[in-house]
C-alpha cells in the first residue's frame, strides 16, 4: 500500500511539472483509480492512473434571482422561545417520568441539564432533545429515525419539523410505544 501511494505521489509531482521538450501526451493517459497503465514505451515504468469525478452540478435554483424571502414575523423573539421550549421540555420531562414508573424498560433514565432532556432506555437506545437558541429550533436525536430539527407553529401551536410536518409529541409518541411496547400521551 505504500508503495502504491509513493507511486501516486511521484506521478502527481509528475503531471504537475511542466512539460520537457519530449513529454509525450499519450504518457500520461488517464484511467480508472489506481490500476497500473503499461504503454509501450515503458522507460518511465508503470503510471497509475488518476480517477476524476465530478461533484459539480448544476443548482436547482437560479443565483441570479437571489435568496428566497424570510418571513421574520414567524421567527419567534428570544424570550418567547425559551418560554416555549423551556414549558415543553420540562412537560416532557414529567411526562417521561411519569411513564418510567409504569414502564419494565432496563436502564430507562432522565436526564435534565444545561438545557439537555436526555431520556436513555437502556439497550433501545437514547433520546437528546435540546434548545437551539440562534436558530429558535428544538433539536431532537431519535434512535428510532435519527436527528431533527423542529420550529415552532404559531397556528398549530405545536413544534413542526418542516420536511415532513410531523410535530414533535406525535413523533415521541409514535416512537416511545414502538419501542417500549406501552401508549404514551405528551400532548
Amino acid at each position: 500500500m505504500a508503495s502504491r501511494l509513493l507511486q501516486l505521489r511521484r506521478l502527481s509531482r509528475l503531471l504537475l511539472k511542466p512539460p520537457s521538450s519530449n513529454f509525450r501526451p499519450s504518457s500520461y493517459l488517464l484511467l480508472e483509480a489506481s490500476r497500473p497503465l503499461h504503454l509501450p514505451d515503458t522507460s518511465h515504468g508503470p503510471l497509475y492512473s488518476i480517477a476524476s469525478r465530478s461533484f459539480c452540478s448544476s443548482p436547482p435554483f437560479n443565483l441570479n434571482e437571489g435568496p428566497a424571502a424570510i418571513d421574520y414575523s414567524s421567527v419567534l423573539q428570544e424570550d418567547e422561545f425559551h418560554k416555549l421550549a423551556d414549558s415543553t421540555i420540562h412537560d416532557l420531562q414529567e411526562k417521561f417520568e411519569e411513564y418510567g414508573d409504569s414502564v419494565q424498560v432496563d436502564g430507562f433514565d432522565i436526564d435534565y441539564g444545561n438545557e439537555v432532556l436526555t431520556l436513555k432506555l437502556g439497550d433501545l437506545g437514547t433520546y437528546v432533545l435540546n434548545k437551539q437558541t440562534p436558530n429558535r429550533q428544538l433539536w431532537l436525536s431519535s434512535p428510532v429515525s435519527g436527528p431533527f430539527r423542529f420550529d415552532w407553529d404559531r397556528d398549530a401551536e405545536a413544534w413542526i419539523y418542516r420536511r415532513t410536518k410531523v410535530k414533535l409529541l406525535t413523533l415521541l409518541e409514535t416512537e416511545m410505544e414502538q419501542l417500549c411496547g406501552e401508549p404514551i400521551s405528551l400532548s
